[in-house]
């Protein structure tokens, strides 16, 4: 008779068993540098073809990768610390990705349980500057592995609290002497430890349907929760629908086609004409607000005249941000995809009994954007002067960059220009952390993390030269792995967004905000890439290309 022998699973270690759970994710890269007391899982790595090791060069790089690879690819990112100054290096980048809703896995060393307390070298424990601590705030779990059979509990609280409901990062700190022990083979599916719910609350979308039935002069406001949550074609699809004009917020640039006819481009931070126009002083009645909790950058500093006349409607995962700044008259808790499913199911009901007729359109979008321009000052987007002035830079990038394009804004004037400027249309995406955070050198760094989780899309990185001396030498990890990133670098010898501000607020005064103009293509050719001084218009698009 035939013999039917079952696979033996060979005894896994600690570390072993965390890469499984990685590798179920979904997750086939990670960022970070080696160290002593990490060395365990660096050696684990190597002998693990599915996972790619990216080895950078400073600790914020790698947490800023592995959130750009987690925008990017709706997974998990990974980045593996050494202990003390390695984890404490990647505190902003997780800090980034809690304030941008992303899943991240700060995966950090810690020295050998029989050192704690004895002043080893870079321990990092409750007597010398507990780092557990220290990621608390940043995070939704940071928990240092007191046992090693309890290793697969550990890893799955993590993944469940970072992959659900408001997503967001979590820190697991591993003893090194841990990292080699022999553990239960406790592995599980990714269906089986965390529950992907896609909810929402029928009665509250039954009253949003009515509402926007009913509105005269409706406007919506979509955020980066539309993003994150894969909800653009449902928004599209909802607005054309009900002939409803959309404006998004500066993190939710990109979630609306700005080519689309019911454009209203970017509200808040580096706002359009017409958004300001038509959000604030045309009477909108109605305001459905999706993905977005508010904050000072997406409402020009919370400006009273974004209230509608009669309903403010607000979507958002997180029942803690809804109603948070605005009075909120329809609440609508839950997956941004699954919610605006529903709603367009309900309009399409109500529309098919009759009770609610199509409102008839009144001119006033088509009148308002005859009347003002997309952008402030748009011939400066054609001019030829020199010193090139930052609209024609954003004008010959609209031109040069494809329509999958993966645009990459670190923080400062720079974010201002590109947010204002630049046209989302086609599958373009605008990744940046100019929301409750704001880290400078972030797309520095994110970008390779974004073109490592798609090599098929082009990256574009729009930095200032004050980022770009923050995270620069990462250029260098792009060189070793041959990771293709285009760094456009506005170099103006300035922080020129706390200039700006300096001189506004101190009559003219400033301090600290100037330094020596650096040779920025010379410092990429040091380290192995290719450079282009681009000085006078017309130039930009033939570097790109």
């Amino acid at each position: 008779m035939p013999q039917v022998l079952a696979a033996v699973r060979q005894p896994s270690t600690c570390i072993g068993l965390l890469l499984e759970y990685l590798k179920g994710e979904g997750v086939r890269a990670v960022f970070g540098i080696p160290g002593g007391p990490i060395t365990p899982l660096f050696d684990a790595l190597y002998h693990e073809p599915a996972v790619r090791l990216i080895s950078t060069r400073h600790e914020a790089g790698a947490a800023f990768m592995a959130l750009g690879y987690a925008r990017v690819t709706g997974r998990l990112g990974v980045c593996c610390l050494t202990t003390g100054p390695g984890a404490t290096n990647a505190l902003t980048g997780v800090a980034a990705a809690k304030a941008d809703s992303l899943p991240v896995l700060a995966l950090s060393a810690q020295v050998a349980t029989v050192a704690f307390g004895k002043g080893s070298l870079q321990d990092s424990t409750y007597d010398r500057g507990d780092v557990v601590e220290m990621f608390r705030p940043f995070t939704k779990l940071s928990a240092m592995l007191a046992n090693p059979a309890n290793l697969g509990m550990l890893v799955r609280q993590g993944l469940r609290l970072a992959m659900t409901g408001r997503r967001g990062p979590v820190h697991l700190n591993i003893p090194t002497d841990f990292m080699r022990r022999v553990v239960p083979d406790d592995l599980q599916r990714p269906d089986q430890y965390r529950p992907m719910p896609r909810t929402f609350d029928r009665e509250a979308v039954k009253e949003a349907a009515e509402r926007l039935l009913a509105a005269r002069r409706p406007a919506i406001l979509a955020g980066h929760g539309v993003n994150l949550g894969g909800a653009q074609r449902e928004l599209r699809e909802l607005a054309e629908l009900l002939d409803i004009p959309v404006a998004t917020t500066p993190k939710g640039k990109g979630a609306f086609p700005e080519d689309h006819p019911l454009s209203l481009r970017v509200f808040g931070l580096a706002s359009s004409p017409w958004s300001e126009e038509y959000l604030l002083s045309s009477g909108v009645d109605v305001l459905f607000v999706m993905g977005s909790s508010l904050h000072e950058i997406s409402t020009q500093g919370w400006e009273e005249r974004l209230k509608p006349k009669d309903a403010l409607l607000q979507l958002d995962v997180d029942p803690a941000v809804v109603g948070r700044n605005y009075p909120v008259d329809v609440a609508l808790v839950g997956d941004a995809k699954t919610t605006l499913r529903e709603l367009l199911f309900h309009v399409r009901r109500l529309r098919a009994v009759g009770e609610h007729p199509r409102r008839a359109g009144d001119g006033f979008l088509a009148a308002l954007k005859a009347r003002l321009p997309a952008v402030l000052n748009p011939e400066r987007m054609d001019c030829l002067e020199t010193p090139l002035k930052p609209q024609r830079v954003m004008a010959e990038l609209n031109a040069a960059l494809p329509e999958d394009a993966l645009v990459f804004i670190d923080s400062g004037n720079n974010t201002l220009w590109a947010l204002h400027y630049l046209d989302a249309v086609g599958r373009r995406a605008f990744i940046h952390n100019w929301g409750e955070f704001g880290a400078m050198g972030f797309g520095v760094a994110a970008s390779i993390g974004g073109k490592v989780a798609a090599p098929e899309r082009p990256v574009v990185a729009v930095v200032g030269d004050g980022s770009f001396g923050m995270n620069g030498m990462e250029v260098s990890t792009a060189v070793t792995y041959g990771i293709p990133v285009v760094w456009v670098i506005l170099n103006d010898a300035r922080y020129n967004a706390v200039h700006h501000g300096q001189t506004l607020q101190y009559d003219g005064r400033t301090i600290g905000t100037e330094f020596k103009r650096m040779d920025l293509a010379r410092v990429a050719e040091g380290l192995g890439a290719d450079a282009r001084r681009v000085t006078r218009p017309g130039e930009l698009g033939p570097a790109l290309t």
